[in-house]
């Protein structure tokens, strides 16, 4: 780190007044910090019992034990059976406990086995993913800085010493250095400056530089961060933890540390834990609908089977495994597999998620809430237009600034270019030749209060010669000038012509561009030192515009996610004008901005309706921000949020899922579910539809399982109504489960439709039942169809080879109709009502065929008590499954031309 500012001196340190009046009226969290920005240095020091010289070490390790590590509270990392409690208390594993538990009161002990096996590595997975997704975020964790330079003696009395000390052991009191690239490492008073400017994007959103300094002015007592006088952030006085000097250098003091600094108490009040997301709710939502399913399912199987069967446990026996036939048992399996896919998938794209249920978070949400600074731009400035003083194009302007730039960075104490220099330096690399015709004589560098930068350059071979060439805002320059270049011609200023060069500078920031004013003076060499009473008598040359840098990946990465059904909304501190010529370079209509002051008055549901027609909102701090995606949230939106600043936190912990990049502080990273390891948004509509075939296939085997699984029990139930005898025992039911099941899980590795990534989706109840009722009662009439076929077979007798035929014939049909429906019903298809599966799918189809087919032909059949089919049978049931293939297809069609939607 640079060395910092010279000390104070005692006259420096005493001036100031008393603490400012009306604290007792403002948020009672920041009083402390507010009463050191309105106390004079030295009145500061004695407050902290410190001095110009800082602390000694022993007092410096006294204030470190009282009051701890300058660290803000940090989420503790979670370990493995942190996340095994997560997945055990899953809704989808909760409802095959519930199974569980019901088997183990009947005694069906094949079924707890299987429940358990289920549940076992449904856990399992989720476990391995997420702790390893914890570990690849921790990987990309870093401090920006991790020291600070700080004046300590090693006793009472002792001379001064500047060194570095670790970040996390500054206490108040301490005297610290600052200089250009340094991250302000805590909340801290300045005590004397030297052009000091720093970047607070991460902390307010502005992209632009801030200047400070350490005097102590009437405007710099008025500190109401109510909206009334200058905030905390914007005070001129105040260096707060997570700023970044760009420029000068500071002498100043620490006042606050760790959960004390200002960013620690604004969010104090963050949520221990993220409220409920979509995908939980959703998942509930299903959970219970199941559960209902279930026991639904027992009470109607006892109803018909108790008083027709020999016994109630034979009977309690059959009811409890019609209700695990209705759950579909691998649910939990499939869900974490292709949540766990996609997670794997999007790590291999350098995309992070730290937890599973955010992927289908980021296919379900419809609303995309973004920061500008470092989201939709890069950080950077970029030249937008180089005018005359008339608003012609004129590259003379950019030539002189680019000038300026280049020789006021090479002759500065502290050669650290601003956002400004590095922009007319990189985007006028043609004037970079005109250098070597100019000798630089002296520079008078940007401060706070003049607003502007001057630098002298002497002409090649003109030695008694001068030119002066000055920028920087447009009212302060035009406030030393007297006249304007028009044509090559010096023109006088009079009170019309400063009118239209100050309307056109208005102009340019009614365009959202930053306007810059160029202005020269030539004179002779006079040899003594460059003051600000020398920036006199200028010549206007014109003005260049500069506009925050818009990413070339923002306006595809935007118009990508409107494509598929996601709603962009841009959250930022900055000004509304600028932010409103980002997002249109962005191609966003940014619509009327509104304002953070205007949401203020609004009650939640209010909020929301502004939210969903307004794309820009401006001027809005943190709190703010989590407010409008908390509002859009309670409306029933499923909301994102991408941002990697300070001021972004309790949105991102408020999202439905929160986006940042690993450049991003630390305390974005934590409330962050997913983790960018770039700042390109393609980035994230990759992470949008893996998230969506995701949920595809999720989808897909809910709907597909639970219709067979409906139209298996109601044909149980009418079977058991007519038969003397179990139409399929127990043993049999959970082995035909387990085969359809397993064929099930291949479903994690199939195609999708591009239909069903299009649009944001989630889990819905109402259009689960419906596609149930329909699809379930088709499969019910298949069963019916074999029942009549079966009944012809064999008869009306009822022994004991009749009844294990019956079994076998109803095996086998029953699992060749789900293998069939699961090829029919998974995917919209062509003319033919068909599409080709994946092969993972195909491959567990043909093997569950065989395995069907295979026991009930075969004495392995005899264990679960089947029996060989004749022949005749297997006419029939290619005749029924013809049937029930051709009237899926029919069913299907008209189910998408009905309700204009599939799976």
């Amino acid at each position: 780190m640079a060395s910092a500012a010279d000390p104070l001196t005692p006259a420096e340190a005493m001036a100031g007044p008393a603490d400012p009046p009306g604290l007792a009226r403002l948020d009672p969290r920041f009083a402390r910090l507010r009463r050191f920005a309105g106390m004079a240095p030295l009145q500061a020091l004695r407050e902290l019992d410190s001095s110009l010289h800082g602390l000694d070490e022993q007092e410096a390790q006294e204030r470190l034990a009282r009051d701890g590590d300058n660290a803000l509270p940090a989420t503790p990392a979670r370990g493995p059976l942190a996340h095994l409690m997560r997945a055990v208390l899953d809704p989808f594993v909760v409802v095959l406990v519930l199974l569980g538990v019901v088997s183990a009161l009947t005694g069906d002990v094949p079924g707890i086995a299987l429940i358990g096996a289920l549940a076992a590595i449904s856990c399992a997975l989720r476990v391995a993913q997420e702790y390893g997704a914890d570990r690849a975020a921790a990987a990309l964790r870093g401090m920006a800085a991790t020291t600070a330079t700080v004046l300590r003696r090693a006793r009472p009395g002792a001379a001064a010493i500047a060194r570095e000390v670790p970040t996390d052991q500054l206490v108040p009191g301490d005297v610290v250095r600052l200089a250009g690239g340094d991250v302000v490492p805590a909340d801290l008073l300045l005590l004397r400056c030297d052009g000091l400017a720093v970047s607070q994007a991460l902390l307010t959103g502005e992209s632009l530089p801030v200047t400070k300094h350490a005097t102590l002015t009437a405007s710099a007592r008025a500190v109401d961060d109510s909206g009334a006088g200058v905030t905390l952030l914007d005070h001129p006085r105040l260096c707060l933890l997570g700023a970044t000097v760009v420029g000068g250098s500071a002498t100043a003091m620490v006042v606050a540390t760790g959960a004390g600094t200002y960013f620690g108490m604004s969010n104090q009040d963050l949520p221990g834990r993220r409220g409920r997301s979509t995908f939980e709710r959703s998942v509930t939502g299903v959970s219970v609908t199941l559960i209902r399913l279930m026991l639904a399912t027992v009470v109607a199987v006892l109803a018909v089977t108790a008083f027709s069967r020999d016994t109630w446990l034979q009977a309690s026996l059959f009811a409890v495994a019609c209700a695990v036939g209705l759950v579909p048992e691998m649910l939990p399996v499939v869900v974490t597999t292709v949540l766990a896919r996609a997670q794997s998938a999007l790590r291999d794209g350098g995309i992070v998620v730290k937890r599973l249920p955010a992927v289908h978070n980021l296919g379900a949400m419809d609303v995309l809430c973004v920061d500008k600074t470092g989201t939709l731009t890069v950080d950077r400035l970029a030249v937008a237009c180089h005018l005359d003083p008339l608003g012609r194009p004129d590259a003379e302007p950019l030539r002189l600034a680019h000038l300026n730039a280049c020789f006021g960075l090479q002759h500065a104490d502290t050669p650290i270019a601003d956002a400004i220099d590095e922009a007319l330096i990189e985007h006028a690399p043609q004037y970079g030749d005109a250098a070597d015709a100019y000798t630089a004589q002296q520079v008078l560098g940007f401060d706070g209060t003049r607003r502007r930068a001057t630098v002298v350059l002497r002409p090649a071979g003109q030695w008694d010669r001068e030119l002066l060439i000055t920028k920087g805002a447009a009212e302060h320059v035009l406030a030393c000038c007297t006249h304007a270049r028009i044509d090559g011609r010096d023109v006088a200023l009079d009170a019309t012509h400063l009118q239209r060069l100050h309307a056109l500078a208005d102009r340019l920031h009614t365009d959202g561009v930053r306007a810059l004013a160029v202005a020269v003076k030539t004179r002779r060499a006079t040899g003594r030192p460059l003051r600000p009473a020398d920036e006199t008598a200028l010549t206007l040359i014109g003005y260049v515009g500069l506009l925050d840098e818009a990413k070339p990946s923002a306006a595809t990465a935007f118009s990508t996610l409107a494509e598929h059904g996601v709603r962009i909304k841009v959250l930022t501190g900055d000004h509304p004008l600028v932010a409103a010529r980002i997002c249109q370079d962005a191609g966003l209509d940014p619509g009327v901005p509104v304002c953070g002051h205007e949401i203020d008055g609004l009650d939640e549901p209010a909020l929301a309706v502004l939210a969903r027609r307004t794309t820009l909102f401006a001027r809005v701090d943190a709190r703010q921000k989590a407010r409008i995606v908390g509002a859009l949230r309670q409306a029933g939106h499923t909301v994102g949020y991408v941002g990697d600043g300070v001021n972004d936190a309790p949105a991102l912990h408020a999202a439905d899922v929160g986006a940042s990049v690993e450049s991003a502080v630390d305390i974005a990273r934590q409330s962050s579910e997913v983790l960018l390891t770039g700042k390109d948004l393609t980035a994230l509509t990759d992470a949008v539809a893996a998230g969506r075939h995701a949920f595809a296939n999720i989808v897909k085997y809910v709907k597909i399982t639970v219709s067979s699984n409906v139209g298996n029990v109601c044909s149980v139930l009418a079977a058991s109504a007519t038969l003397p005898f179990l139409p399929m025992l127990p043993l049999q039911i959970l082995l035909q489960n387990l085969l359809f099941d397993l064929s099930q899980l291949s479903l994690a590795f199939d195609h999708t439709d591009p239909a069903a990534r299009q649009r944001p989706r989630t889990f819905d109840t109402w259009d689960l039942s419906r596609f149930v009722l329909c699809f379930g009662a088709i499969n019910s009439l298949a069963d019916l169809a074999t029942f009549a076929v079966l009944r012809h077979i064999v008869g009306a007798h009822v022994s004991p080879t009749g009844q294990a035929l019956f079994h076998t014939a109803w095996f086998v049909e029953n699992l060749l109709t789900q293998i069939l429906a699961v090829h029919l019903l998974r995917g919209r298809g062509g003319k033919s009502g068909w599409s080709w599966a994946a092969r993972p799918v195909m491959v567990t189809s043909v093997a569950v065929i065989v395995l069907s087919l295979g026991v009930a032909a075969t004495p392995l059949g005899a264990a679960v008590g089947l029996h060989p089919p004749p022949a005749v049978y297997y006419l029939w049931l290619a005749g029924i499954l013809t049937v029930y293939a051709f009237t899926l297809v029919a069913a299907k069609r008209l189910y998408q031309r009905v309700f204009r939607t599939w799976l």
